[in-house]
This record gives C-alpha cells, structure tokens and sequence, in this order.
C-alpha cells in the first residue's frame, strides 16, 4: 500500500465514547519488586481483560493520560511508574531493561492479570517485548515509538534525533517531559539511557508469539520509517501504522487515534496489509489539552497537575489518586467522554471545588 494513503477516522472518540459512562476514578497501588516497588494508577473494574501501560526512560505513567479513558472503555487500565522515575525509589545497584522486565512480570503476577494487553512507549517497548519473548501465553502487544533503531545506537545519535522531535510535540508533552526528567534526576537517568541504547530489541522480538501492533508519528525523528519497517519483519505477526502529525510522544498528543488503533488491534479489525505497508491514520481532534476545556476544567488540569507533582515530590499515594482522579475528569471531559456525575462531584470537591460550577 502507498504509505502517502491516509486512512479516514471518525470523529473524536468514535465508537470509543459511546459507552455509559467513563471511569474518572484512579487507584494508586504499589508492587514491591526488588528492594523498591512499582507504583500501579489503576482506572476500571477488576474481571475484564486489562491493558497494563509501560512508560519510556524517566517518565512518570502521566504521559498515558489521555490514552487510558479510551482503552478503559474496553477493560480496566493499570500505568506503571517503575523505580527510579515519577518519584519511586529507585533499584540497588544497575538498571536494566531485564531488571524492569522482573518488575512488570510481578506486577502481572501480583495483580492476578491473565494474558493482558501490554502497552510499551519508547523505553517501555523494549520492557514490553522482553516480558512477552518470555511468556509465549501473552496474545497482544502494542508498541509506540519503538526505540533503538538499530542503525543509530549511540547516545549522540539518539539524543539528537529525540531533540529533532521535541520540535513537533505539544507544549503540554515538554512539560510532562520537563517535570519527570527532574524527579527521575540526571544519576539515574544517565546509568539507565545507555542500557536503553544497547539493548538489541529485534533480537528479543524474534522470541515474540503475541500479534504485534507497532505506531510511530509522522515527525518521530528517533523512529524513523524504515527502521520499524525492519524491526516489524523481526516479530512473527507484526502490522505497522503511522499517525499523521505525530512525533515521539504520539500516545499524548494523538490519543484518540492510537485508542482506535489498539482498541481495533485487540479486537482483531485491523487489516494486515504486510510489514513493508505503512497506513498512516490521521487525528484531526488533536489540539492542547487547555483549548479543549472550558475555564473551570482547565483550572482543574493545571492545578491537579502541581497536587499530582507534590504527591510524587512526597511519595503520598492519596494525594495523588485524588490529583490524577481530578485529572482524569478534566481530560473525558476535553475528549467527550461521559462521566458519572457522582464520581465528577467527589472528585472535583476534594481537589478543586472552587472548579465546581454549581457552587
């Protein structure tokens, strides 16, 4: 297929806001692993298949926020900050890609999921396939941004490549970036970046049994087209999509249109043209998350932003479901997904009721 041809989308949300109401209700949990522990923000009811969200290098689970209402309209959702990033404590000793692959494997065993949905963004690609090359039994793998093209292994190489696409992301992703990377600190963050770089993730997909979704945007500098192209012909069922505008950071900025895709993927509706097509997908609802609210929500994102910060900051597991619960109202709300209005009442009142028009 011609990798100009761009595949139509629905409006914001299709299919995916139609159900009765969204879970703006977030539960903080932590796994202990290793000396340290994974801390779990968990949306939806336990029994249903679940999606299980792995971040990139230094990032806290924030930057899933806008993904997970979607996808929790077909299971529960659980984003994971692992140690060393978003305020947790970090693992004795080195940090690799196999040490976060034991860390999600408990939290896979402890939270008792069967065959879930792993979710790997940058870093968190190379986490997510090392988990399912060694467990054959996980049927589906979503990987955005897929990092490191094996041409370009050199700390040089990828941090010029991930500045080139900071350059096509939304001011709300550099902040996101911005915040993590100083809870992450440059210590840890500088043992892990070279272990991330080295790591032959096309080796470990070639032991992959789960059929593979793999997304880059259009401007991802660090993810260019023909190194996917190569890793996807690794894995025995890959199928490759691009989205329009997109740069590294595409789950944030073009949430709806990777919701559909993986949503689609899961539910086996999307078509498998061969590893050497790309169909690219547009998301015409992507705007900052400000211009889609109205002043009262847009006060709520931004100050449960700074409680969610402060929660990280000092490691208070309350304080932060209540700022990502406030959170989570204000973007269903951007993204035209219902919520119940007894649950938005609580969670406005204990994070910002001065946001409550009814008062």
């Amino acid at each position: 297929m011609n990798d100009e041809r761009t595949a139509a989308t629905p409006d914001p949300g299709g299919e995916l806001a139609k159900a009765e109401d969204a879970d703006v209700t977030v539960e903080v949990d932590r796994v202990a692993v290793d000396g340290t522990y994974v801390r779990v923000s968990s949306v939806g009811e336990p029994g249903e298949r679940a999606f299980l969200l792995v971040a990139g290098l230094g990032i806290a689970a924030t930057y899933y926020e806008r993904l997970a209402p979607h996808l929790n309209e077909n299971g529960p959702v659980h984003a994971l900050d692992l140690p060393g990033f978003a305020g947790v404590p970090r693992f004795r000793g080195k940090g690799s890609i196999e040490r976060y692959a034991d860390a999600v494997e408990k939290v896979i065993e402890d939270l008792g999921l069967v065959d879930p949905v792993l979710v790997g963004h940058s870093m968190g690609t190379q986490v997510v396939t090392e988990v399912a090359a060694r467990h054959p039994e996980i049927s589906d793998l979503v990987l955005i941004s897929p990092v490191v093209d094996s041409h370009a292994r050199t700390v040089r190489q990828s941090a010029f490549r991930f500045l080139r696409s900071t350059l096509h992301e939304p001011s709300a992703v550099r902040w996101h970036g911005i915040t993590a990377y100083a809870l992450c600190g440059w210590h840890w963050f500088s043992k892990v970046l070279p272990r991330m770089i080295a790591f032959p993730i096309e080796e470990r997909a070639a032991h992959v049994q789960a059929r593979t979704l793999i997304v880059r945007g259009e401007h991802d500098a660090m993810v260019p087209r023909d190194w996917i192209r190569r890793l996807a012909r690794v894995f025995p069922y890959a199928v490759l999509r691009e989205v329009v505008d997109g740069a590294h950071s595409v789950m944030h900025a073009q949430a709806d249109a990777v919701a559909r895709l993986a949503v689609a993927h899961v539910d086996h509706r999307l078509p498998d043209r061969g590893v050497g097509s790309l169909q690219r997908v547009r998301d015409d609802s992507t705007a900052s998350d400000l211009s889609r609210l109205s002043p009262s929500e847009a006060w709520m994102l931004v100050k449960s932003r700074f409680v969610e910060l402060v929660g990280m900051a000092k490691n208070d597991d309350e304080t932060l479901e209540a700022a990502k619960s406030a959170h989570a109202v204000a973007m269903a709300d951007g993204d035209d997904l219902p919520v119940d209005p007894a649950d938005r009442k609580a969670v406005v009142d204990a994070v910002a009721p001065e946001a409550d028009p009814t008062r």
